[in-house]
């Protein structure tokens, strides 16, 4: 997949505010600071098309995307910990579970692990929760440039095995070096 254009379409929070069903989507979700928005940044080659942030909670609603006039990515907030008030952290859930129940246009989440920690019971969660809706997802691991390429095999093997995934779910990724990124969009092309 060749990205030529890229745009950003709206933020929402209930339905009502979502775009129209038109096209397929991907949504991307993780903890707070995984590297949602660097992932996005790094599949469509900008630099800015999603704004990121080293504090976390920065994304406080669905931010929808348009690539190519062909799909949309989904932005979705991050969940633990988060620098933001508890009645906003309060609206995230049932606004994520709407949006994931309801979309007929939803072909894939990828779901963003930071290599280096172990996955938590937040991950495991909503992995089972995928599941059981037949919802397709992948894993994305990222933040690989950190780690050595023996250390990075050695955390990939942990976490397949932790969260009983096999290996065809589980891509690594950097958006320094964009380690992955021609895997992810492959990944993306054969679901839309």
């Amino acid at each position: 997949m060749k990205v030529t254009s890229a745009e950003f379409i709206t933020s929402a929070v209930k339905r009502s505010g979502f775009p129209e069903e038109l096209l397929p989507e991907v949504a991307f979700a993780g903890k707070s600071n995984v590297g949602k928005s660097s992932l996005i940044n790094t599949l469509v080659n900008r630099k800015n098309l999603v704004r990121t942030s080293s504090s976390p909670g920065r994304t406080q609603m669905l931010n929808f995307f348009r690539i190519n006039n062909q799909v949309n990515f989904v932005d979705f907030p991050g969940y633990g910990f988060a620098k933001v008030p508890l009645k906003v952290r309060a609206q995230w859930k049932p606004m994520v579970e709407s949006y994931l129940k309801h979309r007929t246009t939803l072909q894939l989440v990828i779901i963003l692990l930071d290599i280096r920690r172990v996955p938590s019971s937040d991950d495991s969660s909503l992995i089972r929760w995928l599941e059981s809706f037949n919802i397709p997802f992948l894993i994305v691991l990222t933040k690989t440039d950190k780690l050595s390429q023996n250390k990075c095999s050695a955390q990939q093997k942990i976490i397949q095995d932790f969260l009983l995934l096999k290996r065809e779910e589980v891509i690594c990724f950097s958006a320094v070096t964009k380690k992955g990124r021609q895997e992810i969009l492959k990944r993306i092309m054969s679901v839309i």
